[in-house]
């Protein structure tokens, strides 16, 4: 197996979300300008009331009281404003990236699909399209502007400060500074890095497991599995708890640390403030302004210090997204390859491994034409299944050739390749639409007549009409309206809607009972003038209709006579 990639740095992962942001860098910018000034006015309220007590005690103030409080409620009203088009600015590049992700994310799993699906939990991928997006957006709206905005409103009052009061306090406020805005958030991020990492990938495996638990909730009913399973979701659920609870307790630590950082750095810059006024360096009106300014400015540096409890999680989710939009397809798609409407198809000394020195398959060699079936029986895990996703690409074998119509499958456009080659597989899968749009994913733009034409040949047009409404009936939830033989033969519906001209069948009459396995047989062997057909099973029974039989065992190939 590979070695697992560990996680990338939390700068890195910072570096790769701010790149997303693109054209948007503009609307942060005015959302730091907008964020900033909300602050300086937000500080503005108790300046000029300290300006107001500093005239009061004697200091020179050109301006009169009322202008001094008119000023004040002017910053209040005005720091409302500022305030609603930071946060809009904000969540309008959180959504938009929220938007562009789950788009980038569906475009990656297109890419890496079908081959990424066959050993990706689905259920961890769900986490990642829902919850790890959802905490990226923490990052967006309550990160990155927040830090500009600290940067900035920290910058401008340490130069009021020592205009206005004493370079002395400038200096008190640049250490406070970097010990709420930069030593405190480093040791908490430390802290938390690896209870928040622990948190993700428990809360992803807790979806997947949960996910299957509703999925197969008939066959745990059925084998009486409902109180091992149930203790199985209770144990993962008191596992998510548990660094939940270790997660806060760390949070509420470091809130703590940073309440105290402030209020000793305030009190220092008191202390130093009667110290220089003791010693007739600071008028005590200068000494007042300086240390409200200070106290009121550590807002933007304290939610700097609040982030590490969410960026650890936000680094973890962010580090599978951004794993996931850069990892590598097994195969990559092929574009400038060649065309082909499918006539036959030859396979010679095929050989794949899903591990180099794991062969599963060895020296394969078949032949299908169309107008016939081609039966491919064996035991169960031989490689049978593996063999029909080599035909269609899933992954790249390891060597041999695979030739359509003369040509290697490495050469052929991969969409000339799904055009012409279709596969059913055991478990036909049907959304929660009609039966009639669950039959058009393989033709979208089909008419009725070749719907029920696709259906007759399948043999399930006639249960469809006997349905209250149809082809417009619901098929359930997961297929839950339908049998097991109903959504095979749906399936193979498809298959034949499609005008593929080879079919691959993998185990189509698994799951269901000897009558619909006869029908689902007499259907494709009245279809083959038209196609050409493998049939996978490991039923002997099955290859009745072949017109060949090939038998895997061992991971090689032979054909029956």
């Amino acid at each position: 197996m590979k070695k697992q990639k560990s996680r990338m740095s939390g700068g890195r992962i910072m570096a790769s979300l701010i790149v997303l942001l693109g054209s948007l860098a503009y609307v942060m910018a005015f959302a730091v300008i907008n964020g900033s000034l909300g602050f300086v006015c937000s500080m503005g309220v108790t300046v000029f009331g300290a300006v107001g007590v500093a005239k009061a005690l004697g200091e020179q103030i050109a301006l009169s009281y009322g202008a001094i409080a008119g000023m004040a409620v002017g910053v209040g009203v005005l720091r409302g404003g500022l305030r609603f088009v930071e946060q809009y600015c904000n969540h309008y590049i959180a959504f938009r990236l929220l938007a562009v992700l789950r788009d980038k994310i569906f475009a990656a799993l297109r890419r890496l699909c079908p081959a990424k699906l066959e050993s990706k939990q689905k259920g961890s991928i769900i986490a990642m399209l829902t919850s790890d997006i959802e905490t990226l957006e923490v990052f967006y709206a309550h990160t990155v502007s927040p830090v500009c905005i600290a940067l900035t409103v920290s910058a401008a009052v340490m130069v009021f400060v020592g205009l206005a009061s004493s370079p002395w306090l400038s200096l008190i406020a640049f250490v406070g500074y970097i010990a709420v805005g930069v030593i405190a958030p480093l040791i908490s991020s430390s802290a938390m890095k690896e209870a928040g990492v622990k948190y993700r990938a428990c809360f992803s495996a807790f979806n997947a497991y949960f996910l299957d638990s509703i999925k197969g909730i008939k066959d745990i009913v059925l084998n009486n599995a409902g109180e091992e399973r149930k203790r199985g979701v209770s144990e993962r659920s008191d596992a998510l708890a548990g660094y939940t609870r270790e997660l806060k307790y760390k949070i509420a630590n470091a809130t703590a640390a940073t309440e105290f950082t402030v209020s000793f750095m305030t009190l220092v810059a008191a202390g130093v403030a009667v110290a220089l006024v003791a010693a007739g360096q600071l008028t005590i009106g200068k000494a007042v302004i300086g240390v409200v300014a200070i106290f009121g400015s550590f807002g933007p540096v304290i939610a700097i210090s609040a982030l590490p409890g969410n960026l650890t999680q936000t680094f973890a989710s962010g580090d599978r997204v951004l794993k996931l939009l850069k990892e590598k397809p097994v195969v990559e798609s092929i574009e400038d390859g060649k065309d082909f409407v499918f006539e036959d198809l030859e396979v010679k000394e095929l050989s794949f491994g899903y591990e180099k020195d794991k062969v599963v398959l060895k020296d394969i060699c078949l032949t299908a034409k169309r107008g016939e079936i081609v039966g491919i029986v064996g035991e169960s895990g031989c490689g049978k299944s593996t063999l029909l996703k080599l035909l269609l690409r899933f992954w790249g074998k390891d060597g041999g050739e695979i030739l359509y119509d003369g040509t290697d499958i490495e050469r052929i456009n991969s969409a000339s390749l799904t055009d012409n080659v279709t596969m059913v597989s055991q478990s036909t899968y049907l959304f929660d639409e009609t039966i009639e749009d669950n039959l058009k994913i393989a033709k979208e733009n089909a008419g009725q007549e070749e719907l029920e034409r696709a259906c007759k040949m399948a043999s399930v047009h006639d249960f469809i009409a006997t349905l209250p409404e149809g082809y417009k009936t619901r098929a359930g939830a997961l297929g839950d309206n339908l049998s097991a033989g109903e959504k095979q033969r749906i399936g193979l519906a498809r298959a034949f809607l499609s005008g593929s001209g080879l079919i691959l069948l993998d185990e189509p009459t698994s799951n269901v009972d000897s009558i619909n396995e006869g029908i689902i047989l007499k259907a494709l062997a009245e279809q083959k003038k038209d196609k050409a057909i493998i049939l996978v099973s490991h039923r002997e029974s099955t290859m009745a209709i072949a017109d060949r039989i090939y038998r895997i065992e061992n991971g090689r190939i032979s054909e029956e006579r």
